[in-house]
Formats: structure tokens, C-alpha cells, sequence
């Protein structure tokens, strides 16, 4: 193995801190999103971010309080990231970031339903003193299912821990 120079070692460093600093910010958005909390999802991005989800196209505090209106009237959300690719230039970083998203909707007749979107989020970052964040967001929908739901398991297991949301879930708790 090659010698690193200290130079050279301060520059994977630096690498290092962006790719886990833009990580933090793109789970705390799924976070946020499944947790039904505002602040948390609005902290991965910067003042200035767009974003386009399909459904909704705007600045980032108005995608965050449609998100935030549009899950809250669900049952429940869980998502969930896959394969998360950056790719760093200075103060600038481009990604793309698989996920899939369950959504407890409910069907014309009241029932419950699954709905399952899979796609990926086409993202721009941007380091700004010292805090990377999201600065732009594409959502890409790659395919969607919509099946009834069982919630057998949870009928037939009532001591068993669900998800909460607004403040409500077992994570969320004082340890």
C-alpha cells in the first residue's frame, strides 16, 4: 500500500465528512417524512432548495409543509433508502439516492391499503459554512404498487410496538 501524505490524508478527510454530512441530511429528511416532523425534514435542506416530487414543484418550505400535510392525512409512511451514490466537487455534490416508500392509504370504500412507491431522488448538494445540505431535489418514480393491507399481525399481536408519529413513536421517547 502507498504512503499517504499528510496532504493527501486531509483530503480524504474532507471526503469523508461531506459524504457522511450529505447522509445525515438525506435520512433526516426520510425522518421527517415518516416521523411527521416538520423541523427535522426541513433541516436537510438549505434556505434556497428546490424541489419537484411529481405531485408538487416549489421552494423547500412549501414542499416540506405539503409533505408534511399530505402524509399526515396517511395512516402511516416507512421509508426507506437503498444505494446512495455521491459524487463530491469542492463545495458542490451531486447524488442519487434509491428508496422505496410504504403508505398506508385507504381504498374508495374505506379500507386499508398498501401502497408502495419505489424511485430514486436526483439530488444537488451544497456546502455552505461548513454545513452540507440539500439545495436541489428531483423525485424519480420507478414503479408503484396498490394492494390491500393485512393487518392481521397487528390485531392478532397487540402488545407488539408500532411506528408512532408527531412526537409519538418509541425512538422518540426520553431514554
Amino acid at each position: 500500500m502507498a504512503e499517504l501524505s499528510i496532504e493527501k490524508l486531509q483530503q480524504e478527510i474532507v471526503d469523508l465528512a461531506a459524504r457522511r454530512d450529505i447522509s445525515d441530511a438525506v435520512q433526516r429528511y426520510m425522518r421527517g417524512l415518516d416521523r411527521l416532523d416538520r423541523d427535522m425534514q426541513r433541516s436537510a435542506f438549505h434556505d434556497n432548495a428546490e424541489i419537484d416530487c411529481g405531485l408538487m414543484a416549489g421552494k423547500v418550505d412549501a414542499f416540506v409543509d405539503f409533505c408534511q400535510e399530505f402524509l399526515g392525512s396517511m395512516d402511516g409512511s416507512h421509508h426507506l433508502l437503498g444505494q446512495v451514490r455521491i459524487e463530491l466537487d469542492g463545495d458542490r455534490a451531486r447524488g442519487e439516492c434509491y428508496f422505496q416508500a410504504w403508505h398506508g392509504t385507504r381504498g374508495t370504500d374505506g379500507e386499508p391499503r398498501d401502497l408502495v412507491i419505489a424511485g430514486r431522488y436526483i439530488d444537488d448538494y451544497r456546502c455552505i459554512d461548513g454545513d452540507w445540505r440539500i439545495s436541489r431535489r428531483v423525485l424519480l418514480t420507478d414503479w408503484v404498487t396498490d394492494l390491500p393491507a393485512d393487518h392481521s399481525f397487528f390485531e392478532n399481536s397487540p402488545g407488539a410496538l408500532r411506528g408512532g408519529r408527531r412526537g409519538e413513536d418509541y425512538s422518540q421517547r426520553p431514554r
